[in-house]
């Protein structure tokens, strides 16, 4: 069996931004950790338009081919990071214009987070993420990545030089994502939704 896909999503667009080199770090952890074939996603480079679909991304009839691009990108996905800042107390607009172009190419698929930014980390945008992808039907695991006051967590060179609870939190947050994710795939991919195993949906079925 391949290995899931673990995408990485740098949620930061604006000029100046080190989501790349946080991102980056993770991604290395990540390919360390062997668990997943690693993909990382900027949404710079993507540049996405503010929303410009006329049709609720629930039916899928995209008409731009940025949209279909992008569905098919999150649609091969197993699992997700989102790499994000915290801008006045939320995240950043670019990232809930992305999350918004789609609807269910998120479903049923593990979500984490590394978040950065002064005092609090970054988790005060995390949580409001959490709500958001909830909604989505995403499944976003506890164990996570918050880096407060991050620039010094960067050397001279501009890397990320990470502390040792930053490592031991991305190895438990990736433990648990392959975890959740093994939960989850394969019981889409393998369970007729008519089984008793699943009554819920047989019972949405009748």
């Amino acid at each position: 069996m391949p290995e899931p896909i673990l995408a990485i999503l740098i949620g930061s667009t604006r000029p100046g931004r080190v989501g790349p080199k946080f991102a980056e770090w993770f991604r290395d952890s990540a390919v360390a950790h062997g668990g997943f074939d690693v993909e990382l996603i900027d949404l710079a480079q993507l540049n996405l338009p503010l929303l410009d679909e006329p049709n609720h991304p629930r039916m899928r009839r995209y008409v731009h081919q940025h949209t279909i691009r992008w569905s098919r990108t999150v649609e091969r996905a197993d699992a997700f990071v989102f790499v994000t800042p915290e801008y006045n107390f939320g995240y950043s607009a670019a990232l809930k214009n992305a999350i918004d172009y789609l609807s269910g190419e998120w479903a049923d698929k593990a979500v984490g987070f590394v978040s950065y930014g002064g005092v609090a980390g970054g988790t005060r945008a995390v949580q409001q993420l959490k709500q958001v992808v909830t909604a989505l039907r995403m499944v976003p695991v506890v164990e996570s990545v918050n880096v407060p006051f991050f620039s010094q967590f960067i050397d001279a060179d501009g890397r990320v030089a990470p502390s040792d609870p930053m490592i031991r939190a991305a190895r438990a947050m990736l433990d648990e994502l392959l975890r959740v994710t093994a939960l989850i795939r394969p019981q889409l991919d393998d369970v007729d939704p008519g089984s008793p195993a699943v009554p819920e949906l047989a019972a949405s079925r009748a």
